[in-house]
């Protein structure tokens, strides 16, 4: 399927509403506090969403922390203010905002103004002036009330708090997890064994005091971030694992083609965006060919998928070169559910200078560096009696004095003058040293993968939606279903419910995510699960106590097969990790 195929296909209808409404009342997730009338952007995830939620972030642990080897480390969601002072974070995390004059609600400019068609790179770059101009162009009034806005102003969206009790020191819940990593690198360097590259990713939660979020699950004001910081040195950019990824295809929006108002993607192979410079660092394309296959095991195909590149004025102000994973769902178009950012050596330079601490590394050369410099000493016999008291002072602050400047000086006027103090040619020695460098300190770059959890999990759910002869069914990939088997006896009694109580013993102790349910007819209970997601149906019958066999039904085929119980926890083991296909679990028995 073409892209443009895919995104005729993909927006047919609304599913928003339908997936909304199948989340409450299954118990995937709701918004929050709903007996005091909810609050926007907070939402709680019920028993099976925190269970799907739980396997999308396992995903991101198998693929980063458990194949690659990267760390990961948990840190504090409260951060002292001068942490995202140094970061740059309080004078750019900031949108535009107006308020409305009538019923005094809030919204972001930028949004509505998208919303009646301005393009949102457009509003992006808007001023507060030009803004103020196109809601009056536009004649852009309150969605609530109909009354108009004030003049828009700009919003710090991190939360800020005290940290102690009354006049205690500022901070901030933060918006990300990222500078958590990067004020801890000096100790996460020690336990890599002081050796580059190497990587650390946070999965926790982080906050933004959104203006006015009304998109559900994709802008929350307290939401769950996966930030992994991967240390390099610029020198060597080389990345170990590219070969692996050399022929992934990443679908990639450029930049040009943006700004000539073109929604075609370009399809390159990760060999390719390299040699063309479309991706200017290994590793950098490297994480964005793993974020693709994260998508794909999340049910997303590639055709649904692409990355586009962030023009000058998008880019946040750490980033060199950036790309937006970005995603076609039903009711928003693309949305971006993962960044990509090459972060060079800013946050732990800024850090470094705000500090006072050392963040650079050592690299000892292959071969030590013999160099010849100039050197400029006090004669001290002479600059005692010549600066008496002040002799040691002088000598400090001739030695901050770049040395081609002194003896340019005391050249040119046989004197060079240091504050009040004239320091002649006959108090100074100039000499050849030569020296022998056998390393060089720097400080590291970084290239940062950042995925929104709770975007992937309504990723996940949506694109897991779909409806079948008037049924709903939520038909998630084996490696993120909530819940894996379902146990129903045919019948709850005549030892049929005991059976089954049995084998749900036997499963779950086997490490199976089961549910058991005898309430209802058969046909009831396949529709229950189908909703929630089961992905195997487990039926004990009659024909079970006589010669030990059950009945599993497939979520998405409705196939049914039969099996002996005592090969069921081997064949479901190989089943959930895609060794196996539905039809090699045992005997095919009804196709519906």
């Amino acid at each position: 399927m073409s892209y443009d195929e895919a995104k005729c296909s993909k927006r047919t209808g609304d599913k928003f509403a339908a997936i909304n409404e199948l989340a409450k009342r299954r118990g995937f997730f709701w918004s929050s506090f709903e007996i005091y009338g909810g609050t926007g952007g907070f939402v709680t995830y019920g028993p099976l969403g925190t269970r799907l939620k739980q396997n999308v972030e396992t995903r991101i642990r198998e693929l980063f922390v458990k194949k690659l080897g990267i760390f990961e480390m948990e840190s504090s969601v409260i951060t002292p203010s001068k942490v995202f002072e140094a970061s740059g974070h309080v004078d750019h995390f900031k949108e535009p905002m107006v308020e409305c004059q009538k019923c005094n609600t809030r919204f972001r400019a930028d949004h509505l103004l998208e919303e009646k068609g301005v393009s949102s790179k457009e509003a992006e770059k808007m001023t507060l002036e030009e803004i103020t101009q196109e809601i009056a162009i536009r004649n852009i009034v309150c969605p609530d009330c109909k009354g108009t806005f004030g003049k828009p102003q700009r919003y710090l969206t991190m939360f800020e708090t005290t940290i102690g009790p009354y006049n205690g020191a500022v901070g901030y819940g933060r918006p990300e997890a990222a500078q958590n990593i990067f004020v801890e690198f000096n100790r996460l360097f020690n336990i890599a064994r002081e050796k580059l590259p190497f990587g650390a990713i946070q999965i926790g939660h982080a906050l933004r005091n959104e203006i006015s979020p009304r998109q559900g699950l994709i802008r929350l004001r307290e939401f769950t971030i996966s930030d992994l910081e991967f240390f390099f040195d610029p020198e060597d950019q080389s990345c170990k694992f590219i070969k692996e990824v050399a022929d992934e295809v990443l679908p990639i929006l450029l930049g040009d083609t943006r700004l000539k108002e073109c929604e075609n993607v370009t399809l390159f192979t990760v060999r390719e965006a390299l040699d063309k410079k479309i991706i200017l660092c290994e590793w950098q394309a490297f994480f964005m060919a793993m974020a693709k296959r994260l998508l794909v095991e999340l049910g997303v195909p590639m055709e649904q998928q692409r990355f586009i590149e962030k023009l000058a004025w998008e880019k946040a102000h750490y980033s060199t070169q950036s790309f937006d994973q970005e995603v076609l769902v039903d009711r928003w178009g693309w949305v971006e559910v993962s960044g990509h950012a090459y972060r060079t050596d800013y946050d732990l330079t800024c850090h470094m200078k705000a500090s006072g601490v050392d963040l650079r590394v050592y690299k000892e050369y292959p071969v030590p560096v013999e160099r010849e410099e100039i050197v400029v000493k006090p004669v001290m016999t002479k600059f005692g009696p010549a600066f008496k008291g002040e002799a040691s002072k002088v000598a400090v602050e001739l030695a901050k004095i770049p040395v081609d400047k002194v003896i340019a000086e005391i050249n040119k006027e046989g004197y060079i003058m240091i504050g009040n103090w004239q320091v002649l040619k006959e108090h100074i020695e100039i000499s050849h040293q030569k020296t022998v460098e056998r390393g060089t300190r720097f400080i590291p770059h970084v290239v940062e993968p950042s995925f929104g959890c709770d975007r992937l999990f309504y990723i996940a759910l949506e694109y897991a939606f779909h409806v079948k002869d008037d049924r709903a069914i939520l038909s998630f990939p084996r490696c993120i279903t909530p819940i894996q088997v379902g146990i129903y006896p045919l019948m709850g009694k005549d030892g049929l419910d005991t059976k089954a109580l049995e084998l749900q013993k036997e499963l779950t102790q086997a490490g199976f995510m089961t549910d058991y349910d005898e309430t209802g007819s058969i046909g009831r209970r396949y529709a229950r699960a189908d909703e929630a997601g089961v992905a195997l149906g487990i039926t004990i019958d009659y024909d079970t106590l006589n010669d030990n066999t059950v009945t599993i039904r497939d979520r998405d085929s409705w196939q049914q097969v039969r099996v002996s119980i005592k090969e069921l926890p081997q064949l479901l083991q190989e089943y959930f990790t895609g060794k196996i296909n539905f039809e090699s679990l045992g005997t095919l028995v009804q196709s519906k």
